[in-house]
């Protein structure tokens, strides 16, 4: 561990190893340390934990949108943010169009699923066909392979009807489209002799008929796994895997393990079909957990969500380079501070940050609290 002087200073106190600590005054100078110690460890947690860039507040929401999360871009320009209130689900979810001053409504009224009575919109696209697709996270409601695939038939730029495009998830999260193929991270696709899995799944925009639906087949490798991954837990106890989702100038899609913070890339052949996967070699120091992520195909490089140190880093795909593009302690948000950010959209040279606020053991954020954001930095 690498001390700040004030931690070096503590540390020698506390060991009588300074001038002036004799055994009468070690019992004071070993409090003054204790001080100096939780001071600088206070402080570690806030301001002085920022670093590289600094984000800027693009919207505050109330306690009805506590857990702002999946982003899309529609080709008309307009952002989409899922809001699965994961944090206080006594609020129903919502998806709402991101505006230059906030934000407004889109959809109020997300169908819940039929046995947990709950809607868990978390990533977002808009297919080639024009409707927007949402992968639905059940897994905190329910463990029992509830969570969807829904599609909002579209029509005018409006929402219609919502409806069940793909069933049997156990925990679906980030979806993109390539072309007309779509694939969607499912974080908890356990097979009976690995309960540490996670997948990608594939699905063709012809099989995905609207007015019917998938139904895949849970604890198996269903005709839909693309690639399956095993999780390797750590101190924090968790192991979810596959999380953010997208792909590079190449083609190869990416993704990465929330539990474990490895960086996946799978190669795929001309019909959108398995070829290969490799875990990427990062540059130290290591990632140890990812949510989010988007690629900048101009530059393949991955703009990660970090969530666990409140932090988004980079990588160069093409070299294994990582660097911090922003990172604060254990802020509540104000101001656009990162607050556990969740998932990444580019927009032209900004970057849009959810806030997601949910934090899990041994995160650097460590509780939910208002205010609720969505942060923004400017590229150079």
């Amino acid at each position: 561990m690498r001390l700040s002087y004030y931690g070096w200073a503590a540390a020698l106190l506390g060991a009588g190893l300074l001038a002036g600590c004799g055994p009468q005054q070690s019992a004071e100078k070993q409090a003054t340390a204790d001080a100096t110690d939780k001071s600088a460890e206070t402080q570690a947690k806030t301001d002085s934990a920022t670093q590289g860039a600094t984000p800027r507040l693009l919207a505050t929401f109330p306690d009805s949108l506590n857990t702002p999360d999946g982003l899309a871009l529609a080709p008309d320009g307009r952002v989409f943010l899922s809001v699965p209130n994961l944090a206080d689900n006594k609020y129903p979810a919502r998806i709402v169009e991101l505006t230059a001053n906030g934000y407004k409504p889109f959809i109020n009224n997300l169908p819940p699923e039929p046995t947990t009575k709950h809607a868990t919109p978390m990533d977002l696209a808009i297919g080639p066909d024009g409707n927007l697709y949402y992968a639905e996270n059940q897994y905190e409601n329910s463990k029992d392979y509830k969570s969807r695939l829904m599609r909002v038939l579209m029509s005018g730029g409006k929402p219609g009807k919502i409806e069940t495009a793909v069933d049997g998830f156990a925990l679906a999260n980030g979806i993109v489209w390539k072309g007309k193929d779509l694939y969607v991270t499912d974080s908890q696709w356990d097979l009976p002799d690995n309960d540490k899995g996670s997948a990608i799944m594939h699905f063709k925009l012809s099989d995905l008929k609207p007015g019917t639906t998938l139904h895949l087949k849970p604890k198996t490798k269903d005709p839909h796994v693309l690639a399956m991954f095993t999780t390797t837990v750590n101190e924090t106890g968790i192991d979810n895997g596959a999380d953010g989702i997208d792909y590079d100038s190449q083609g190869r899609v990416y993704t990465g393990s929330y539990g474990d913070g490895t960086l996946y890339r799978v190669t795929l052949k001309p019909d959108g079909t398995f070829a290969s996967q490799e875990a990427v070699q990062v540059a130290s120091p290591k990632i140890p957990c990812i949510d989010g992520l988007v690629i900048d195909r101009a530059t393949d490089k991955a703009y990660i969500c970090v969530s666990r140190l409140n932090s988004i880093d980079v990588v160069d795909l093409k070299t294994g380079a990582h660097t911090i593009l922003a990172r604060n302690g254990d802020t509540n948000g104000a101001g656009g501070k990162l607050d556990q950010p969740a998932e990444v959209l580019l927009k032209g040279k900004q970057l849009l940050i959810s806030d997601y606020d949910k934090p899990d053991k041994k995160f650097v954020n460590t509780k939910s609290d208002a205010p609720h954001t969505e942060s923004v930095i400017d590229l150079p």
